[in-house]
């Protein structure tokens, strides 16, 4: 059975001048249009396509590469706003639309933002949604603290960062716990904090664990080194500056000095830290 908003891997029925046409299936004949058409390509041939409507709501196979396909997020542009709602760009010559119901905020043409890609059953239609709790997990009972997950920033709110995780659910970074630079569709790194007593996933962009003490007191003894032996970074400094200099949060660079002072490695002052070898 073809699905649409997929790959497909379809059987060339008939060829003709302006392209081939496969076997749908339960779609019946799905035309690839000819600039698409590989040079060696005769009936009976299988070739994988993916099926999707295009500006006449026809269906229609290509061999380029979507953005997204159905049951995926992605971060897109949006080209063109009208009254139906917003067109983006996922790499293909139709736009995607994402109706104006579908819209978490009204979108604006020339920004981007991150959308689930799925079949409007009424319709049969493929569309896109910003409402993204509507077709992503916001539950956690899958997951375990300090599991490692691939993350998608997709909203700023005033607690912090809602980020997809895996491309299946859904979590939040506080902000009090960001000092990295984050941008709406921006792919990092990060980990499972805890699951809430209602079962939603709070997440953290670091572990607080001895290995990640370790390489960043390492990162302050460098530091140290290159400065002749002291510096004026210590535990009152911005956590801007200090994620500026060092690449971690004020909380990890506070556990590497202590862990530092403790090994007699360092001295603290009010004002500056500094190397014991240094006098």
């Amino acid at each position: 059975m073809s699905k649409l908003g997929r790959y497909n891997l379809l059987r060339v029925t008939k060829t003709t001048s302006f392209g081939v046409y496969l076997d749908g299936a339960n779609y019946g004949e799905i035309l690839l249009p000819k600039r698409y058409v590989p040079k060696d390509c005769q009936p009976d041939s299988w070739l994988k396509v993916f099926v999707y409507l295009d500006s006449e709501d026809r269906l229609i196979a290509t061999t380029e590469t979507p953005l997204a396909k159905v049951g995926e997020v992605a971060c897109l542009k949006v080209v063109s706003v009208n009254r139906f709602g917003a067109f983006l760009d996922w790499g293909l010559p139709k736009d995607l639309l994402v109706p104006r119901r579908e819209q978490a905020i009204p979108m604006q043409e020339g920004q981007a933002y991150v959308v689930c890609v799925y079949v409007d059953d009424k319709t049969e239609t493929i569309v896109g949604s910003s409402r993204l709790e509507l077709f992503l997990n916001e539950f956690g009972s899958s997951f375990t603290p300090r599991q490692a997950v691939e993350l998608m920033i997709y909203e700023r709110t005033e607690l912090g960062f809602k980020a997809v995780i895996n491309g299946t659910h859904l979590g939040l970074l506080y902000a009090n716990e960001v000092f990295q630079p984050l941008h709406i569709g921006q792919r990092v790194q990060g980990y499972i904090k805890a699951i809430r007593p209602d079962q939603k996933i709070d997440l953290m962009l670091q572990l607080p664990s001895p290995v990640v003490q370790d390489a960043v007191a390492q990162k302050i003894l460098d530091h140290l080194h290159a400065r002749g032996g002291s510096s004026t970074f210590t535990d009152k400094s911005s956590p801007e500056d200090i994620y500026r200099e060092f690449q971690v949060s004020k909380a990890h660079f506070k556990r590497a000095i202590g862990l530092l002072y403790k090994q007699q490695k360092i001295v603290m002052g009010k004002d500056l830290i500094r190397l014991v070898e240094s006098g």
